[in-house]
């Protein structure tokens, strides 16, 4: 049954990997992906996918169904397709696109036999307000039972986990003066977002190692005759457990608003992206994964890791078994959001990840589907979790 997948998959590589070519060649930034999205749907649609567009209200969101022989349980794969700006598909989005679609024509080959279902998510705005953050509040992965997706990156990776993130902005106002012929008369923005700054650096030796706090001044100020009546500073804070951002998210909030007081400003803090959990691979679709990656031949899998980053996918695995893997490009000094990954994606080291990737997925959902005991051992070690 498996050799009848990989078959499947390797009957279809050319139109995989126009998949992956075309939104290269097209590459559209976060929430603006229509070409993406009808460029999937078009594409499912003619494999016999039954699809929905606009899921959870989000224009470049689309939901693809197919349905087996018997009931069964329910397997996504999820695509992503927004490019960086100014870099094209640096993250090899096109490529998790390509694998995902792919996944889903092999699986569908022994479909009628395993009974079950394929549902492939359109996933947009990863890099900003990841979609994924959306469909896991409104129930989308309710009844999935296998949630699953490939990253491009230099070298394979079994799945791991990531940081949960949230991105805030602290907006300062005070008031404008001629800032040589009065100062005393202004209220000073900018010297609120510098303080801020002070304190939230003095944290950085009160938490743990797994902290990351990254920020930008967005404004500060239009001429330096001009006391700054404005200034806006945002933060990318980060931490392998949400538990622990909330407590540092609350440090760095008390550090601006004693900065305000301080100075006179008065300061709004909110979110200006959503918030990303952390992820937590089911530790069987996990193994399942690996175990395919081997299948495959695939000759250097690095075992499980915290990557530094953070991603959407951690907020689906909150909701339903998820894995998130690492899918070589065969060349160990690329780095991610970088020209050169846009490049390689539509090389023949691209092709042959997007084709070894879309199996590597397809096979971890058949052994899902083929296994009773599998789909038991999903679900007590996912209600284990705590979920």
């Amino acid at each position: 049954m498996k050799e009848r997948i990989v078959q499947e998959i390797k009957r279809h590589r050319e139109e995989i990997f126009q998949i992956a070519r075309e939104l290269y060649e097209h590459p559209e930034i976060s929430e603006q992906e229509y070409f993406a999205e009808k460029l999937l749907t078009e594409h499912l649609e003619k494999h016999g996918f039954q699809t929905e567009h606009g899921t959870c209200g989000i224009p470049t969101a689309f939901t693809a169904v197919c349905k087996g022989g018997r009931p069964g349980p329910r397997i996504a794969f999820l695509c992503e397709y927004d490019a960086l700006e100014g870099i094209g598909h640096g993250c090899g989005h096109n490529l998790i696109s390509a694998m995902s679609f792919g996944a889903a024509l092999g699986l569908k080959a022994v479909l009628e036999e395993t009974g079950g279902e394929i549902v492939v998510l359109g996933t947009p705005a990863e890099e900003t307000n990841g979609a994924k953050v959306a469909m896991a509040r409104e129930g989308i992965f309710k009844d999935i039972l296998a949630a699953l997706m490939l990253h491009p990156d230099s070298v394979s990776k079994e799945s791991g986990s990531s940081l949960a993130l949230d991105a805030l902005r602290f907006r300062f106002r005070g008031k404008t003066a001629h800032a040589s012929a009065a100062p005393e008369k202004g209220v000073n923005a900018l010297d609120a977002v510098l303080l801020m700054f002070n304190g939230i650096n003095a944290l950085r030796q009160h938490v743990t190692d797994d902290v990351r706090m990254h920020g930008i001044i967005a404004e500060g100020g239009l001429r330096p005759n001009i006391v700054p009546d404005y200034a806006e500073a945002r933060f990318n804070f980060r931490a392998a457990e949400r538990k622990n951002l909330n407590e540092v998210v609350e440090k760095a909030k008390e550090c601006a608003r004693g900065a305000a007081r301080m100075t006179g400003a008065s300061v709004e803090i909110d979110y200006y992206e959503l918030s990303n959990d952390d992820m937590v691979t089911n530790p069987v679709l996990g193994r399942l994964m690996a175990k395919n990656f081997r299948y495959m031949g695939e000759t250097e899998v690095r075992p499980a890791s915290r990557e530094m980053g953070s991603m959407d996918m951690g907020n689906v695995s909150h909701v339903a078994p998820a894995a998130h893997g690492f899918i070589g490009l065969g060349d160990h000094e690329l780095v991610l959001h970088t020209k050169e990954v846009a490049e390689c994606t539509v090389s023949e080291n691209g092709k042959k990840a997007a084709e070894r990737g879309a199996c590597v997925l397809a096979l971890t959902g058949y052994d899902v589907l083929a296994s009773a005991e599998v789909q038991e051992e999903i679900r007590k070690t996912f209600a284990g979790e705590g979920r």
